[in-house]
């Protein structure tokens, strides 16, 4: 019997824009410009938690997490990275990347339920897109 097809969760989809694929995971930017804040989604049909993933491709999710997380630091210069899977309203497997700064909105606290989104420049959210795809080789 084949796998069932991978798809984006209609949350994320609604939340996101789509930046690209790296080998394992879609990169996406959450739809909220309070913070510079990505999302890896693992494509790999049923995955909730990081346990679902083979051990090789647990490897690759670090590996994508790492080179993710030190682009969004080098273009941003951030004061501090928030990396997290939680899942609790969606369960589809994802990570959240999240530069953050000392002056932020919700600093110290989780970027969480502190301000309603706020909808992003499209000049400004294609220029931070572009400059990541750069860094993390996808264009």
């Amino acid at each position: 019997m084949p796998e069932p097809a991978w798809s984006l969760n209609s949350r994320l989809k609604e939340d996101t824009i789509d930046i690209g694929d790296l080998p394992l995971s879609k990169v996406l930017v959450i739809k909220d410009a309070h913070y510079p804040w990505l999302l890896l989604v693992p494509r790999r049909p049923n995955a909730v938690e990081i346990i679902d993933l083979d051990e090789v491709e647990q490897a690759q999710l670090m590996t994508e997490i790492s080179r993710v997380s030190r682009a969004l630091k080098e273009i941003t210069k951030c004061d501090k990275l928030n990396v997290a899977a939680l899942g609790n309203l969606v369960p589809q497997l994802h990570v959240h990347i999240i530069a953050r700064r000392t002056s932020d909105a919700a600093w110290p606290r989780p970027v969480w339920g502190v301000m309603p989104p706020l909808a992003h420049d499209a000049t400004e959210v294609q220029n931070f897109i572009s400059a990541l795809r750069r860094k993390i080789w996808l264009g």
